[in-house]
């Protein structure tokens, strides 16, 4: 369940049925010991009396803006709460008051706005960066923009698996139908990365989870000297802040919820896992729809399938002889997923798909080569988003159930399934205790009105997640985009999309419980070289 952020201007990123599981797991949520809750309230508390003492960012000469950074402590076990304290690292912008389309206006403050981009594994520590787009600067005079990194990630006691300098593997293979010997192969590096997290957490491995994640949000909270929280998130992000919700409903303000996954405890994550499979192949299918379409200006085909059978020449001749000696099948693959969660990369895609397979590979070394200055944080991303989905609940720990239900699978999905096997496969041989997830749910007027953001062909969070957080957060608004797969549609180029998202922060209105926009514009060919 990978999860990505907002949109920019341009549409490009401006940060970047389950069965045979065992039947035991920690007990959490409402079934929690009571100890917890009060070593919640303690650490808010001792973070308000705190508050963050907020200065230059590390990195701030590189970065645009008025960008500030502090930090919150939080307890690693909230059962002890006294104990070991880890250090989260919070990002600022302070609310402008500037009204960009009135400069004689002083906007009044409404709070701060904290965001989680997902992952789980994704910093947020860049979101306050987003008030500087027209899109937001709206948003940017009203609240302070507030990012962080959860527990484990970036700056934030980061956790780590394995040697950063062994993470690309590449150029590597992506067989659509795995033969047994690589199945082998890949089972024994999964357990391999389940020891290596293991080893290097030791005993706190089992403290990152989704119940932990919301209980730091309250914190950093408390830390930010508000009574009542504006949170939003995106993906995972939406997860989590759902969790927040059920446990500290009289806590929330206001809340959006962006590419909304699936939060019913019986999808938590293996099931989940199975229905993005399945989602991404019709969002590929959509895509080899849109480059036939282009068929004049890519010359990749001029149907769907004459297009698919382009891209297995590529992966065909990749296989033979890597792009670069760095772009395998697997890069290609890693590629065209990316494109799968935004289209505003289809275009750049099949121009590079396109002259590769002229015969001028750069464009496709640019784009699909693994980046090797990146490999510490992407190592780090992928050590917290394994641990967090491991630790959240049961998994099917007998290979021969993944095997069973990942090749029926692929018969009909076979674009992302088995990659979508390989990154959760650690969870079968997971070492820390598993919990059972929390059944996310508020009453009738538990909480004030939530804001749920969807596109209905997203792939990374199925249509019907969404779904089911409106069904599952009573007076909760759903607004979605109809015809469109981008995942994450807060600030994109959707204005109808906007304008709810909008008319919810900053004059608390909401639409009738469900609301729809049409579809933003398709993607344009990029013009040739």
């Amino acid at each position: 369940m990978r999860a990505a952020a907002l949109y920019s201007a341009t549409g490009a990123l401006l940060l970047t049925t389950l069965s045979a599981v065992p039947a035991g797991g920690v007990p959490t949520g409402a079934g929690a010991p009571a100890g917890l809750a009060a070593g919640v309230a303690a650490a808010a508390a001792r973070a308000a009396a705190r508050g963050i003492t907020f200065g230059r960012c590390a990195d701030a000469q590189d970065l645009p803006g008025s960008l500030q950074c502090g930090t919150v402590g939080v307890p690693l076990d909230y059962a002890r709460p006294n104990g070991k304290q880890i250090k989260l690292t919070v990002s600022r912008v302070t609310a402008t008051h500037r009204d960009p389309h009135n400069g004689k206006h002083r906007v009044p403050r409404k709070g701060a706005l904290v965001f989680n981009p997902g992952g789980p594994g994704g910093s947020g520590l860049y979101f306050p960066l987003i008030g500087l787009l027209p899109e937001w600067k709206r948003v940017g005079a009203a609240y302070d923009l507030v990012g962080y990194d959860p527990r484990g990630v970036g700056r934030s006691a980061p956790l780590s698996c394995q040697d950063p300098e062994n993470f690309f593997k590449g150029p590597s293979p992506a067989p659509a139908h795995p033969s047994e010997s690589y199945k082998r192969e890949r089972v024994a590096e999964a357990k391999a990365y389940a020891r290596g997290c293991a080893k290097r957490a030791g005993g706190a491995l089992r403290h990152y989870n989704s119940l932990n994640n919301a209980r730091d949000l309250d914190v950093l909270r408390a830390a930010l000297g508000e009574e009542k929280l504006n949170f939003m998130g995106a993906s995972y992000g939406t997860y989590f802040g759902a969790v927040y919700a059920t446990l500290f409903p009289s806590h929330v303000r206001r809340m959006v919820f962006d590419a909304a996954v699936n939060p019913d405890p019986a999808q938590i994550w293996y099931r989940n896992n199975l229905d993005q499979s399945m989602a991404f192949e019709s969002r590929w299918t959509d895509l080899r729809e849109w480059i036939a379409k282009h068929d004049k200006e890519y010359g990749l085909g001029d149907t769907a399938e004459k297009v698919l059978r382009s891209y297995e020449r590529a992966l065909a001749r990749l296989a033979a002889e890597p792009a670069g000696g760095k772009v395998g099948p697997g890069q290609l693959q890693s590629a065209f997923l990316q494109a799968g969660y935004y289209d505003d990369y289809w275009p750049h895609r099949a121009r590079a798909l396109s002259e590769y397979l002229k015969g001028d590979p750069e464009e496709l070394i640019a784009q699909a080569a693994p980046v090797r200055e990146a490999a510490a944080e992407a190592e780090n991303s992928n050590a917290v988003y394994t641990a967090v989905e491991c630790n959240d609940a049961p998994w099917p720990t007998d290979w021969k159930v993944w095997d069973r239900d990942n090749t029926r699978l692929a018969r009909v999905a076979p674009f992302e399934t088995w990659d979508n096997v390989w990154a959760n496969l650690p969870c079968a041989y997971w070492q820390a205790p598993r919990q059972q997830p929390l059944d996310v749910r508020t009453g009738a007027g538990e909480l004030p009105p939530t804001l749920i953001l969807a596109s209905e062909r997203d792939a990374a969070a199925p249509y019907d997640g969404a779904l089911e957080m409106h069904r599952r957060l009573s007076g909760s608004v759903l607004v979605t985009e109809r015809d469109s797969g981008t995942h994450g549609i807060a600030g994109g180029p959707n204005r109808c999309v906007n304008g709810h998202l909008d008319a919810y922060l900053l004059e608390d209105r909401v639409p009738a419980r469900r609301a729809a926009c049409a579809g933003h514009a398709e993607p344009q060919p990029t013009a040739d070289h």
